[in-house]
């Protein structure tokens, strides 16, 4: 039995409630026996929910011994350090939430401190546990060009980081695990539209390996798109985050121009009744194949907290290491400054508030 306990209770934290409450009560061996949580109302609102005794400090929880021994960590990214380090120098085992921290310098000091405690320190990403992205994980090739879309209307959730680390940094994460490769250069843009911070932006990332990825990351769009496609040698893969979809086509021989254009062009969308329409409705076209590798459904979350107490219970290394986390947090900075440095030199500081 695992007695753990959630810092913040706010929406990624409510989260965490739900799926560990839904896992004790289906009879896991987990027991969720506190929370951590600043703001009196959500305070109030989680210790009648889940019947458990919230405090507004990590302080207060450790002084309670309540025997917790692991913790996900969903405050604040700006809090991030300060909360696990007080976690681990306890000697608790902790899942925090993406990005592991607000600097690399800090993201380094949770590494060594994990060590040093002989903890897990597990890197909240969550679309690691995506079943599209588990189901065409083992069947890679060698992906050289990948197109990620990730787009979400406007909330007032998350505004204490700009989009690249509040959406972008998903697809950074799954195309650092796919690419298996070091970043060799880093192009971006990004303009602040409803909030002080950057809430739209589009990089180019070439690796050392020779591939090349382009993100593009928005909060203030009028529609919600969650989409990876990437190409590896003679084989297209399209992965639809939200719907938890996957679709791989092959090419066999001869592609009609059109769709090969589309393909080059990464603008072919075989989700849609516009791209399937391209091949006629009795199938593929003359050199195409269409494969849709089984996915086995599940939660993300829940698959992310599951594997997570398997570490602890099991001691083996997490999926998603926090050196991990430390690489995709030094992508998104290298991004942050690559479109700092674009505003300077396209004279875009006047879209920017000061201090932004």
């Amino acid at each position: 039995m695992v007695r753990v306990a959630v810092a913040g209770a706010g929406t990624f934290g409510r989260n965490h409630l739900r799926v560990f409450r839904e896992l004790e009560a289906a009879g896991q061996p987990v027991a969720l026996v506190a929370s951590v949580e600043p703001d009196p109302a959500r305070a109030a609102q989680a210790a009648e929910k889940y019947a458990i005794p919230v405090f507004s400090s990590v302080e207060e929880l450790l002084r309670a011994g309540l025997g917790v021994e692991a913790a996900s960590v969903a405050v604040p990214t700006v809090a991030h350090h300060q909360v696990a380090a007080s976690l681990l120098e306890a000697g608790l085992d902790l899942l925090v939430e993406k990005p592991i921290a607000a600097t690399l310098e800090e993201a380094d000091a949770l590494i060594a401190l994990a060590a040093r405690r002989n903890r897990i320190l597990q890197a909240g990403h969550l679309e690691r546990f995506n079943p599209a992205v588990l189901a065409i994980e083992p069947q890679l090739r060698r992906p050289m060009f990948f197109e990620a879309h990730r787009l979400s209307v406007f909330t007032p959730r998350a505004l204490d980081v700009d989009v690249v680390l509040d959406l972008m940094i998903h697809d950074l994460d799954i195309v650092l695990c796919f690419a298996r490769s070091g970043v060799r250069e880093v192009r971006a843009v990004g303009l602040p539209i409803l909030s002080p911070r950057v809430d739209i932006a589009n990089a180019r990332v070439e690796f050392e390996s020779g591939c090349v990825a382009n993100f593009t990351a928005s909060r203030v769009s009028t529609e919600r798109v969650r989409k990876l496609r990437f190409f590896e040698p003679r084989q297209y893969v399209s992965i639809d985050y939200a719907r938890r979809d996957l679709l791989v086509i092959r090419l066999d021989g001869s592609v009609p121009p059109e769709i090969a254009a589309a393909l080059a062009a990464g603008t072919f969308d075989p989700h849609s009744l516009g791209g399937l329409g391209a091949m006629g409705s009795s199938g593929p076209g003359p050199g195409l194949s269409f494969a849709k590798p089984p996915v086995i459904p599940g939660e993300p979350l829940r698959l992310e907290i599951e594997s997570f107490l398997e570490s602890v219970r099991t001691r083996r290394p997490p999926r998603v290491t926090a050196a991990q986390g430390r690489d995709v947090l030094a992508l998104a900075l290298a991004i942050q400054a690559a479109m700092a440095a674009h505003a300077e030199r396209a004279g875009l500081r006047d879209f920017f508030s000061p201090g932004a």
